[in-house]
């Protein structure tokens, strides 16, 4: 069988951050970087581990931005070399005080890029794998028995279904 391109999907970066003033620096490499920002989530609490705090400060926030263009997925490694730029310009000594985590959505689920490998990251290319991380059911956005702790909570849902009514209405 002949392979079939896939559909675009629909682009945003989860945000890590403790400094306001970095965040909308943050924003602003990032609308270069990969153009209008069509969603901005309110700031949610990321309290789910301390994982972050020696590198960023306390507390850490967390929001979303999902960009008015749609992606092919096979863009996803290429995004999060892009976004790990941005994380190093704006390092103090080292440190990261804003983390990237771009992904995309399509109509059945979310996927996050990562640098890490885990028993279940599929492996793009440039040493990133893509995270499938929620699925999408019967109105809503499931997490799967690896999911990252936050999402797992449902905390998110309602942003990520306001984004995927983005998607759906940009897919037209």
């Amino acid at each position: 069988m002949k392979p079939i391109e896939p559909d675009t999907v629909k682009f945003f970066i989860g945000i890590l951050f403790s400094d306001a003033k970095l965040l909308e620096k943050a924003i602003c490499f990032l609308k270069e970087k990969f153009g209008e920002i069509d969603y901005t989530s309110p700031d949610f609490n990321f309290t789910v581990s301390n994982y972050y705090k020696d590198e960023m400060g306390s507390p850490v926030l967390r929001k979303f931005v999902s960009f008015t263009n749609l992606i092919d997925p096979g863009e996803l490694a290429k995004t999060k070399i892009k976004t790990n730029e941005v994380e190093n310009l704006l390092s103090v000594n080292s440190k990261r005080k804003v983390n990237l985590d771009p992904g995309y959505m399509d109509l059945n689920k979310v996927v996050l890029a990562s640098a890490k490998y885990n028993g279940q990251k599929i492996y793009l290319y440039l040493g990133i794998y893509a995270d499938p991380t929620l699925w999408y059911e019967k109105g809503n956005f499931h997490s799967y028995p690896y999911s990252f702790p936050d999402f797992k909570t449902g905390l998110y849902n309602e942003t990520l279904l306001q984004i995927r009514n983005l998607y759906k209405a940009g897919r037209k």
